[in-house]
């Protein structure tokens, strides 16, 4: 079980850390997605990255994992318009097939499950 957490742990940083780098590497890319009643697209997107990236360094320190985790969390609710706008206004984003937009709702609950799981305090014996 040790090992399935650390694997766990180890995917929640790689996705919020690569994800949180794709803010800035493919700006313009992210803002394209954001919901057009959301004020500030860019600095939005800008500034969630920043929260994924530190989140997921927080993963990396134990005493700051669980609340890093928290915040996760919370970040990834935060994002789920968008992941509803993309699925609501496909005709926008031609070149993801429509299956992955409808899969993106179900996987983000399973992240939450993993989120909460992989950075729970180890119980003790």
């Amino acid at each position: 079980m040790v090992t399935l957490r650390r694997a766990g742990l180890v995917f929640v940083f790689l996705w919020f850390f690569i994800g949180g780098l794709a803010h800035f590497f493919f700006t313009e890319i992210e803002t394209s997605i954001v919901p057009p009643w959301v004020p500030w697209p860019r600095e939005t997107v800008l500034v969630s990255g920043a929260f994924e990236l530190l989140g997921a360094l927080g993963l990396l320190w134990p005493p700051t994992r669980r609340a890093a985790g928290w915040g996760l969390f919370a970040l990834t609710l935060a994002v789920t318009p968008a992941n509803v706008y993309m699925l609501q206004r496909a005709d926008l984003f031609p070149t993801i097939p429509y299956w992955v937009l409808v899969l993106r709702l179900p996987l983000q609950v399973a992240l939450l499950a993993l989120i909460v799981w992989s950075t729970a305090p180890a119980r003790r014996r």
